[in-house]
């Protein structure tokens, strides 16, 4: 009897107990100011991106574990110094003041402004900074909340997307330009078989071997990795093989070589240099050797110094008597090789006699540095 009463005492005790802890937490949450702050400091320390507590003056108040590690900085460092005087001053922004102080003021919020910065200690980074602004109710002071978010990783992920998907559509179009080019040659050859007058045929055979050239070059611009660089010599030499094939064949002792030192040039120079090549050899081919001869021989050269180059196209063949004295005369072909060259700062010279034509493009500063070519 006498160990029921004192269980069932011991029970109502404890009842009362929790009450009164219950009563004393609802109406005072925190018993002292350093219970407060230990709770503030342990809910930022939680926060897995780096996170700043600022005052009104925006000198930091509370430092988040998690920017000591990302930063690599230390407590001394940061707690208590102004926000702008961190670091190497890489918070210095006018724009970001402008929007940290617009926020104390108005009541607003920043959203992703983003930092690049070659940071002390970790490098260059991108950051994504948010705030937020906290207001009490007596409105005796502003405490601000900084968040930064390291995308480094994330932009160079998009930006390597975005080249990805770029080279893509590049391929695509390069591709279906190249059988647009194989189907207007493919047009042009039936056209030129059903003509009557010798004269049209010719100039669709022309035609013909312009636009498969064309489409040789697309084709080598296609097949290389790099679209911003290409090899000059593979490219001439791709370019010449095609023109050999349509135009030599096994019918025609003549020889067409290609000699590049190596060299390399830009996507839109080197399109310009493939069909100013193009139009001189197929001008070779055509009216330089009589059906006769037995040793002819086109070259195409192409020597770099620095910025300087120089391409030569010649030939052993019967030579042009009128071309030195008047080089701008000609046909649709001339004209396009002197427009190309115009665009490209380069000077044009034609050197003809009984051994042949001499045709020279030449971008130079110092002409000297660059070896005349005969």
């Amino acid at each position: 009897m006498k160990l029921r009463i004192k269980n069932k005492r011991i029970r109502e005790a404890c009842r009362i107990k929790v009450r009164r802890v219950r009563e004393r937490s609802t109406r005072e949450p925190f018993t002292d100011i350093e219970d407060a702050r230990a709770l503030a400091q342990a809910i930022v320390d939680t926060v897995r991106e780096p996170l700043l507590v600022l005052d009104g003056d925006l000198r930091v108040l509370a430092v988040s574990r998690s920017y000591y590690l990302t930063f690599r900085v230390d407590r001394q460092d940061v707690l208590g110094r102004p926000l702008y005087a961190l670091g190497d001053g890489q918070w210095q922004i006018p724009a970001l003041r402008m929007l940290l102080e617009k926020i104390i003021l108005e009541r607003a919020a920043m959203d992703a402004f983003e930092v690049e910065h070659e940071f002390p200690r970790i490098g260059r980074r991108i950051m994504l900074l948010n705030a937020r602004a906290v207001f009490y109710a007596d409105h005796s002071h502003t405490t601000l909340l900084l968040a930064f978010e390291d995308v480094t990783e994330r932009r160079a992920i998009e930006r390597e997307k975005e080249e990805l998907l770029k080279g893509v559509l590049l391929r695509e179009l390069e591709h279906r330009v190249g059988n647009s080019l194989q189907i207007i040659a493919s047009i042009l050859m039936l056209k030129a078989r059903t003509v009557t007058s010798e004269e049209t045929r010719q100039h669709l055979r022309d035609a013909h071997q312009r636009v498969m050239a064309l489409a040789a070059v697309q084709e080598h611009l296609h097949a290389s990795e790099r679209h911003d660089e290409i090899e000059i010599g593979p490219y001439l030499s791709r370019l010449c093989e095609s023109l050999a094939a349509s135009m030599i064949g096994d019918r025609r002792p003549i020889s067409l070589q290609v000699l590049v030192n190596g060299a390399t040039a830009v996507s839109a120079k080197a399109i310009s240099l493939g069909l100013i090549v193009t139009e001189l050899v197929i001008n070779a081919l055509k009216h330089a050797f009589p059906k006769d001869r037995q040793d002819g021989r086109v070259a195409v050269s192409y020597q770099i110094d620095g910025s300087d180059w120089k391409l030569v196209v010649s030939d052993n063949g019967i030579g042009k008597p009128d071309a030195a004295a008047s080089p701008a005369k000609g046909g649709l072909g001339t004209a396009l090789v002197k427009a190309l060259a115009q665009d490209l700062d380069a000077k044009v010279e034609v050197v003809s006699g009984p051994g042949g034509v001499n045709v020279s493009l030449t971008h130079a500063a110092l002409p000297s540095r660059l070896p005349q070519t005969a």
